[in-house]
């Protein structure tokens, strides 16, 4: 899965560098940005240099902080607490798409800047986010299909072998020990497996939409040159990082990968909001973010990124979450959820003023 995960964005940034430098067109002169006393190229790359360091670190303490709550008995992922800390990250994922990603493809997509026809004759935003909904739906189905088969290959002996009845019970043994929590032979040992692949599965693709939207919102950061909206937009970047890697964190956590695993995937959420801003700040003398590629580029990433993070945020998320056993047998931990869902949604929608 982790290798899976490394080839997906390793393609996602050769991607990113094909397309990057066509951004470089010339800009049309009614659409070049307008100068004024905040636009100081000299004083804001300090400030893009601290943001580097503070996304970075915010990213870490956010998306590690679930990591390490199996030490911690009240945030154990089989208590309570755990699943309302979850319902609130899940809020905050389902908020950034909602707030955050598809606001921003509305304006680059139906930008002046661009043609009439037909960027401004037919809604783009909403028919990719529509598409990346259906593409993650199909990867969702197709990957769980994927891994369930492989899972029962694996433990599943073979009817000839004389000893294929002694490996199968060694086989469901393994996985008994595996889940530290289950003793014995369990009946429901088929759906804790099943599920343990489901979180696998939203861990990864999860990962994947968040990633592509880190890229372009640490771009954009690196490419200003404007103090006044930097200072801001710093602050609410690693709020915004923070806990958007708490959701995260709680899927990989859940996932239970092994500890390479899940540095694997830590790294990656850490690292591309400060990769997207250095590569910002090498092209801020050429890069203009309001040229036509730029647009259009960035416009459909962050479109397909919404698709995906409200799919996964109201599907995998709260949807498995609030259908769940758990949930379903007390109307008094749904309240809670209920509540810290909008307590996230909101939080995070107000960050939308800044970011």
């Amino acid at each position: 899965m982790a290798s899976l995960l490394v080839k997906i964005f390793s393609i996602f940034l050769v991607i990113i560098c094909i397309f990057t430098p066509q951004a470089l067109s010339v800009v049309p002169e009614e659409c070049k940005t307008e100068t004024d006393g905040c636009t100081n190229k000299e004083k804001a790359l300090p400030l893009k240099i601290i943001a580097i360091f503070s996304i970075l670190i915010a990213s870490i303490i956010g998306v590690c902080s679930p990591l390490f709550t199996r030490s911690v008995p009240a945030l154990n992922p089989e208590r309570s607490l755990f699943v309302i800390v979850k319902c609130f990250a899940s809020g905050i994922i389902l908020a950034t798409g909602f707030m955050h990603v598809l606001p921003d493809s509305f304006d680059m997509l139906t930008s002046k800047c661009l043609k009439e026809n037909p960027w401004h004759k037919f809604p783009f935003t909403g028919f990719v986010a529509m598409l990346s909904a259906i593409v993650t739906l199909i990867v969702d189905s197709m990957a769980t299909s994927i891994y369930s088969k492989k899972s029962n290959n694996e433990v599943i002996p073979d009817v000839a072998s004389p000893v294929g009845g002694r490996q199968q019970d060694m086989a469901v043994v393994n996985v008994g020990h595996f889940h530290g929590h289950h003793h014995g032979l369990k009946p429901a040992q088929g759906a804790v497996d099943q599920q343990l692949l489901r979180n696998r599965v939203i861990a990864m693709v999860l990962e994947l939409g968040i990633v592509v939207h880190s890229v372009v919102i640490g771009l954009s950061l690196g490419a200003s040159n404007n103090t006044c909206t930097i200072k801001g937009l710093v602050a609410a970047l690693c709020f915004h990082q923070m806990f958007e890697g708490m959701g995260l964190g709680g899927c990989i956590l859940q996932a239970e990968y092994k500890a390479m695993k899940k540095f694997t995937m830590a790294f990656f959420f850490s690292v591309t909001t400060p990769f997207g801003t250095a590569l910002g700040i090498a092209l801020s003398n050429t890069y203009k973010d309001n040229s036509p590629t730029a647009l259009i580029t960035e416009g459909l990433l962050n479109a397909s990124s919404a698709g995906l993070l409200i799919y996964m945020a109201l599907v995998d998320l709260l949807s498995a979450e609030f259908m769940g056993q758990k949930l379903q047998g007390s109307i008094k931990l749904q309240i809670k959820c209920y509540a810290a869902v909008l307590l996230g949604a909101g939080f995070m929608s107000l960050m939308a003023k800044w970011a």
